[in-house]
């Protein structure tokens, strides 16, 4: 069984992904043929299994907006644990009982209901007593089960959490640094709580048990806690991980899982004991405030002093300038620390620090580092009146009680990361190792102060290979790539601009039109441009303020020097192909790839786009016979399907 339904979740993570590919990047990982093959397999598993997951290709779960979220009443009281900090006190509680010890997920803990094998519903912890229903949006975790093959009444609690890794992705489209979220906890319970469950379903919420609370007539329990998640784990639940225990191995499983929390992506804010026995646990009882039968286990974090050395000021793309503590390297749970984000002037005022001050620092749920007490308080750190990357002036703002520094130049280059990660992607001058996160470090250490000094890295080969994340080979690398980006295509390199409007394909169209010559480019009006298929007036007007504005004429003047353009053949454009739009689907024979091909029907003068629709003039498709999604489209459309050998008639 367990086998069985390994493979389901394999096969829906599979199935998705190619139905995301091909509806989201126009291309396909596998034939259609091999897709029917892997929906089918998937089908007689959900039919044996009597189980159907959370994303199956085979359902569609349909979203629904509702105006308030319903209160219902608990059938029993939802208490809090206690909790300590002492290995000890769990070796005492636990005495000459075998226990089970799992992760303290930190998430919002969720009620669910299941009758005759489908979920019917699912209810918010609220205050113990009375919680919110969130059906709608418990449909939509990204592991939990729609259909299990128990048919009674299943009553189980488990925590819905939002992972870092999906939390920092979610986090890195959000331009605006007061707008991004502040952990994945809070993240978590406004995503679980949504109205319109499409919001949740973004949000990549998953659910895991820790507790079953009923299941009448099973008896494959035999009165352990650890068979009962093994039973809801064949179930098609994932079971919050734990590890069975007795008073001799609970100190070194305590340790195994502290030495888990580095590299752990699912938030915990500690452990929990349960007694396996549930019998025996059950016959504790409760106090007023705390069942008997768990406990729970917090970090006791470790605290060490040292020396502040200095406060960096790190500024931002919103104009923020955040100071960060940096002091005498400690080892902090296992790793080596040196610095902490202190948020803001308040914090750091708070703490009255100075340079040379004594401090006590911890990690933060033995992650985050932070600054926790000032023994000395000099208070002497003096706040910058001047921008650390552009130099101009900076103030002091006051916001919710909370005073934050920023930089008043509208045109800091640090409220340019997104331009400037623009600048150097794959599709623009294509700087591999040069991420959003590293630009932006590289801006804080003075690295970067105009757009062109990307071109100069060679000068600070001691400040990088001393960050954290480089050494001397990533390096070399990326001064190779930053080396091999001095040769480019005018177009590429108008596009790396970040003009409004002006993506590689337009800037292929106007880089033609001028026979990529940059100085004439530069100086184009708006009327001819308008002249250019697929360049309106509003696009025409964006490029010429662009081009007008005394800051970028000198971005453009200082970055010409740095680079080579390639001597491309101009030549003429095909009747044939000119203002024609395709779709590209399916495999290729006579192109390397799609983007291969892509480039040669745009210097063609003909428009790429990824979707079939009436304006669409040929779909390139080698099997004129697949039902693919593109081809059932051109052919209700009347669109000609042609092949790879028709268009290179064309071309001819």
């Amino acid at each position: 069984m367990k086998e069985k339904l390994e493979r389901q979740k394999e096969l829906v993570k599979l199935l998705n992904e190619a139905g995301r590919v091909y509806e989201q990047e126009d291309r396909e990982i596998m034939s259609n043929y091999e897709y029917d093959k892997l929906y089918n397999e998937l089908l007689l598993l959900e039919q044996e299994t009597k189980t159907v997951l959370t994303g199956s290709p085979t359902i569609k779960v349909g979203y629904e907006v509702l105006s308030e979220l319903p209160k219902i009443r608990h059938e029993s009281s939802m208490l809090s644990l206690d909790k300590t900090k002492e290995k000890e006190d769990l070796k005492d509680w636990l005495g000459i009982q075998k226990g089970l010890l799992s992760w303290k997920m930190d998430g919002l803990t969720i009620v669910l209901t299941y009758r005759e094998g489908k979920l019917f519903q699912a209810v918010t912890r609220g205050n113990g007593e009375i919680g919110e229903v969130v059906t709608n949006n418990a449909k939509v975790f990204k592991n939990l089960p729609h259909t299990i093959p128990y048919t009674g009444e299943l009553v189980l609690r488990g925590e819905a959490v939002i992972r870092y890794s999906d939390f920092e992705k979610m986090n890195e489209e959000i331009p605006e640094t007061e707008a991004k979220y502040k952990n994945p906890r809070n993240l978590c319970s406004g995503s679980v709580r949504q109205l319109n469950n499409e919001i949740t379903a973004k949000r990549n919420v998953r659910y895991y048990a820790f507790t079953l609370v009923k299941a009448d007539n099973v008896n494959e329990f035999e009165n352990s806690r650890e068979k009962q998640l093994s039973w809801l784990e064949s179930m098609g639940f994932d079971a919050v991980e734990s590890k069975a225990v007795t008073k001799d191995n609970l100190e070194e499983t305590v340790a195994w899982f502290a030495a888990q929390i580095p590299s752990m992506d699912v938030p915990s804010d500690g452990l929990v004991l349960t007694f396996d026995d549930m019998a025996y646990g059950a016959s504790l009882g409760s106090t007023a405030k705390f069942p008997r039968d768990a406990i729970a286990f917090k970090w006791r974090d470790e605290i060490k002093e040292t020396t502040l050395k200095e406060i960096e000021w790190s500024a931002s793309r919103t104009g923020l300038i955040n100071p960060i503590a940096v002091f005498e390297p400690v080892e902090l749970e296992g790793t080596t620390v040196s610095r902490a984000s202190l948020h803001n002037i308040s914090i750091m005022e708070g703490l009255k620090l100075g340079i040379g001050d004594t401090i006590k620092v911890y990690k933060a749920n033995m992650i985050i580092p932070q600054v926790a007490e000032n023994v000395t308080q000099s208070g002497n750190v003096a706040v910058p009146d001047k921008c650390p990357v552009c130099g101009e002036e900076t103030k002091i703002k006051e916001e919710n009680d909370v005073k934050v520094l920023v930089c008043t130049n509208e045109d800091c280059l640090a409220k340019k990361i997104k331009s400037l990660t623009h600048f150097v992607s794959r599709d623009a001058m294509n700087m591999e190792g040069l991420s959003e996160a590293t630009i932006e470090k590289f801006l804080n250490k003075g690295i970067i102060h105009e757009v062109s000094d990307l071109f100069h890295l060679e000068g600070y080969k001691e400040i990088i290979t001393e960050m954290e994340g480089f050494g001397e080979k990533s390096y070399q690398n990326l001064i190779a790539s930053v080396n091999r980006a001095r040769n480019t295509t005018a177009a590429r390199f108008l596009y790396s601009l970040g003009i409004p409007g002006i993506g590689l394909s337009t800037a292929k169209l106007i880089c033609k039109e001028y026979q990529n010559d940059f100085p004439k480019i530069q100086t184009a009006e708006a009327e001819r441009l308008t002249e250019i298929s697929g360049v309106g007036d509003v696009i025409a007007k964006a490029f010429v303020d662009f081009m007008n504005k005394e800051s970028n004429q000198k971005m453009i003047l200082d970055l010409l020097p740095e680079i080579t353009f390639e001597v491309q053949e101009t030549g003429t454009v095909s009747d044939a192909l000119a203002g024609k739009t395709f779709v590209i689907t399916g495999s290729l024979e006579h192109f390397e790839n799609r983007n291969a091909l892509k480039d040669i029907l745009e210097e063609k003068g003909a428009k790429v786009t990824g979707s079939v629709t009436a304006k669409t003039d040929f779909l390139i498709n080698n099997d004129n016979l697949s039902s693919s999604t593109k081809n059932k489209k051109a052919k209700e459309l009347g669109i000609p399907i042609i092949t790879e050998e028709e268009l290179q008639e064309m071309i001819k």
